[in-house]
């Protein structure tokens, strides 16, 4: 088994082509492709996000606060195969700065622990305190899959600070059915065609040259959860179809208010 562990600022921005191909003029000049990504390659990431019944995690999160988490779990492959390797992930963000945890198993080994917390053969006490973590949070919260995302990636890393990593996603899809890494990837787009998700993830500042090439672009960090958006899409859609007969102009949705077509969050 294999574990990743950091923590680290993530920045987004979204791109329409004319910004991201003026910045990848100079990316090759200050960072190197993944070793997946050489020649323009790209890689998918196919993901299931698991939340409460009436979606406390995605409506927490979307309110901003100081501290939130995520559970998800993560496959490079699609569909998945019970025997192909994925990732159970714990994602934190508090006060800004991102923190991730993740053990590796086989998809077949996820489907064992979600159902009664079995676990794989561990030999290492780093893996057995992320286990437990992971025991603790699906103590807490009743979680059942809820969302499917997936995206085509793009990832460079830093030529002078391997810790400094810059990613463009596209293709981010998602549906809320059909809620296995065993199926294709297939749903609705979240962003458009002539689009790409940047991030940028930091353990310290931004380099200069970066920061210059982004002012040069009128490149603008923005505030972006994939989740956050299929979640908000997915709210849209049901007050759409329950607005027709619903003349109040307020409906709640698993304890979200839609008040003048702007989404509230609010405790349930």
């Amino acid at each position: 088994m294999a574990i990743n562990t950091f923590a680290r600022k993530e920045i987004k921005f979204l791109l329409n082509m004319d910004q991201y191909h003026g910045l990848m003029e100079v990316i090759n000049e200050y960072m190197n492709p993944d070793k997946y990504c050489i020649g323009g390659k790209e890689y998918g990431i196919y993901n299931i996000y698991y939340d409460t019944p009436d979606d406390y995690l995605i409506r927490e999160s979307l309110s901003k606060p100081y501290y939130k988490e995520k559970i998800r779990l993560r496959s490079y492959y699609s569909p998945a195969a019970p025997d192909d390797m994925v990732f159970l992930e714990i994602k934190k963000k508090i006060g800004g700065i991102v923190t991730k945890r993740r053990v590796q198993m086989t998809l077949a080994e996820s489907d064992a622990y979600f159902r009664d917390r079995s676990k794989p053969e561990m030999n290492k006490y780093i893996t057995e305190q992320v286990f437990r973590e992971l025991d603790v949070f699906l103590n807490n919260y009743p979680i059942a899959p809820k969302q499917y995302i997936s995206y085509q990636r793009e990832a460079f890393f830093g030529k002078y600070d391997s810790d400094f990593r810059l990613t463009f996603d596209r293709k981010i899809t998602e549906r809320r059915y059909d809620l296995g890494l065993n199926y294709e990837s297939y749903g609705n787009y979240i962003i458009g065609a002539d689009q790409r998700l940047m991030e940028v993830k930091v353990s310290n500042a931004i380099p200069d040259w970066l920061v210059n090439k982004l002012s040069e672009l009128e490149i603008y960090k923005t505030s972006f959860s994939k989740y956050g958006r299929a979640y908000q899409n997915f709210v849209k859609s049901q007050v759409e179809s329950a607005g027709r007969s619903n003349s109040s102009g307020r409906i709640y949705i698993s304890g979200i208010s839609m008040v003048n077509n702007s989404i509230m969050n609010r405790s349930v």
